[in-house]
């Protein structure tokens, strides 16, 4: 880089590319290309460079065998870096001048960020699993309501980035790294807890700011058992460059390697994408409707699933004419297609609401989805149709306009869309939060007026479902969604108004639209592990009756393995505890423990993280801990507390 700071990368390179350049294909992210994507590395891009481009999957400063430090997500420092990579790419001799730059998550969302950058090479995007919104639609603020992930992720991240670099690959001067790295590692939680509106720290890196400011070519990937859907509509509904959209079943990967099934040839559909775009071959990707998603049939609600029911359909163009709002109201007899006066309903969730939810992100392999709903349909205000006649498809985002007061000057509203079948089961399709001081702005909130009607709109993440005839469509609605939102600062008692609130289906017609058809996956063969630890993934909820509290217990051991190629022996195991008092929104803490072991030979290194989080009706209380060991004895140790006032949340 330009201030002498030198990031490592793997490439995969055809072998006559000296002689015949190609275009280059980047990766770039902060998990660690040695160990951490290793895998899904060696099934992905062998296969593209086997089709003729150089792959190149680049670890952003600060992580793995990059050298330089990481202070926080997508700042501007990665992006500059970004640019520089791509220059220096679209000048190697193996190189055409051409650049594309694919990625999931992390590398989803600096793709985008790095296109609206408008580096002169990058001619095309691959991008999953992302977001066009920081602030609004990613691991931190949803509806203006905070988000457990805010501390989880942050200890993620502090667990993940206090490792070591590879002595095999960075010689001698390993122990320097990483000591510079322990003395300048953040507590993430810290900087996001602070940031509790839409400010100009959310706006960095939210593209959705500047939609022109995207020239190059964006293939979007969402998947429907993911937190990250909405992206895909968006960047359809609003980019001018071309953009065409794929939405599966899946959970927080790539599609040729997720669950649930069914997988899709995604490489091949993105080889189609970069011959088109960076080769200017004539591969069709225009004439393929610009809109492909898999809409969900009715399936058992298991908090895990290896195949989903459900089919392949087609829009020509989003926003699709084939969508027309369906309006129910919220009456005394359930949801109905006209309204009935109705006296007012008061309600109020118990703070232990949402123990049903999964996780925020499902992305692990483990019990992680959304089960049974009809737990958290006991803590919430539930309206449901008749059984239907004939089946009836969304395809959209549903919205619920709510006229409702509610008796403190903030509070959370969840709602939970959900299928329910003849014998009471139920399966969260959409949900959706709104914290009500945010229901006219991100930006500058304001305290409800206590005890006065408002109207307010709660929009749902975008959804393709199909409910079955003889289902029942439920709106369920709460003040508590835990652990998955941040409880509010009392308890808070929901008064609506029946007949006037209702809710707004996108119910999708049939138009004769072409049905995707997808291969079967084709990875390259991977890398050669040895299992020594296997993986196990658990989640508990437990009632304490002794002291009235409500834990959620997950353990996400990932295992223990050797890399057969270099002998490098990775293991991790991830710990979360949420409790709170289903009576005191106050009692809420949460606590998480890292674990991650590095080993080759005699070399032995292994970081212990801890994280916690409590809160009172004025403050968030965070605290950290980090312990790094060599060859058994303690290296170094640092601790953080820090607390933050709340803000309308």
């Amino acid at each position: 880089m330009a201030d002498g700071v030198r990031l490592a990368a793997r490439v995969w390179i055809p072998e006559d590319a000296e002689k015949t350049p190609v275009p280059a294909i980047l990766e770039y992210l902060p998990y660690r290309k040695r160990d951490g994507t290793i895998a899904r590395d060696e099934v992905t891009h062998p296969f593209t460079a086997g089709h003729g481009y150089a792959c190149v999957r680049v670890d952003t400063r600060g992580s793995g065998e990059s050298e330089g430090l990481m202070f926080d997500e997508y700042i501007l420092q990665e992006q500059d870096d970004a640019l520089e990579i791509i220059d220096w790419l679209s000048r190697q001799p193996w190189c055409d001048g051409n650049v594309g730059m694919m990625g999931i998550s992390w590398g989803g969302f600096n793709g985008l960020q790095v296109a609206a950058r408008r580096p002169p090479a990058l001619k095309a995007v691959i991008t999953l699993c992302s977001t066009v919104d920081r602030y609004a639609d990613d691991i931190h603020y949803k509806g203006g309501g905070m988000l457990a992930e805010n501390l989880g992720w942050s200890a993620t991240m502090l667990s993940f980035s206090s490792r070591p670099p590879d002595p095999e690959l960075v010689g001698g001067g390993w122990r320097d790294t990483w000591r510079q790295r322990l003395e300048e590692q953040p507590h993430l939680a810290e900087i996001w807890f602070e940031h509790q509106h839409r400010d100009s720290y959310w706006e960095h890196g939210s593209v959705c700011k500047d939609w022109p400011a995207i020239e190059a070519a964006v293939l979007a990937v969402g998947a429907w058992s993911d937190s990250y859907q909405n992206a895909v509509p968006e960047l359809l509904t609003n980019l001018e460059a071309p953009c065409a959209g794929i939405i599966g079943p899946w959970i927080h990967k790539y599609p040729h390697l997720a669950k649930p099934e069914p997988r899709i040839n995604f490489l091949r559909e993105a080889l189609r994408w970069w011959d088109r775009w960076l080769k200017g071959h004539d591969t069709r990707v225009e004439n393929d409707p610009v809109y492909r998603v898999y809409c969900q049939d009715p399936a058992s609600p298991e908090d895990s699933l290896n195949f989903r029911p459900g089919r392949w359909v087609s829009e020509a163009a989003w926003p699709s004419g084939n969508i027309a709002p369906q309006i129910l109201y919220l009456n005394e007899a359930g949801l109905q297609d006209g309204p009935e006066d109705a006296a007012a309903i008061s309600h109020h969730s118990p703070e232990d609401t949402g123990t049903a939810g999964g996780e925020y992100c499902a992305m692990w392999l483990g019990p992680e989805l959304p089960g049974d709903q009809r737990g958290d349909d006991a803590g919430s205000l539930v309206f449901d149709t008749e059984p239907l006649k004939e089946s009836l498809e969304i395809l959209g985002t549903a919205k619920l306009k709510l006229r409702l007061s509610i008796d403190q000057p903030q509070g959370n509203i969840i709602v939970r869309l959900c299928g329910v079948d003849a014998d009471g089961t139920s399966e969260r399709v959409s949900f959706g939060v709104l914290n009500l001081c945010h229901r006219a702005s991100h930006a500058d909130p304001a305290a409800m007026p206590v005890g006065e009607e408002v109207d307010v709109t709660v929009v749902l993440d975008h959804a393709a479902h199909r409910f079955a005839a003889g289902q029942r469509i439920r709106v369920a609605i709460s003040t508590a969604y835990w652990p998955m939102v941040l409880p509010s600062p009392a308890p808070v008692t929901l008064t609506l108004s029946r007949g006037v609130s209702s809710l707004s289906l996108p119910v999708r017609h049939e138009q004769g639209q072409p049905t995707p058809q997808f291969d079967e996956p084709e990875p390259a063969p991977g890398p050669a592990l040895r299992e020594l630890r296997p993986g196990d993934h658990r989640r508990n909820v437990s009632r304490d009756s002794g002291d009235s509290r409500t834990r959620v217990e997950i353990v996400d051991d990932f295992g223990q393995c050797e890399d057969l190629t270099h002998g490098l022996i990775t293991g991790s195991i991830a710990r979360e505890t949420h409790e709170i008092d289903p009576d005191d929104p106050c009692s809420a803490r949460i606590e998480t423990h890292w674990t991650q072991t590095l080993e080759r030979g005699d070399w032995q290194v292994r970081t212990e993280t801890f994280s916690e989080m409590t809160c009172d009706s004025g403050h968030f209380h965070l605290s950290a801990r980090l312990e790094a060991f060599e060859g058994g004895e303690l290296y170094y140790e640092k601790s953080w507390k820090h607390s933050v006032p709340r803000k309308f949340v």
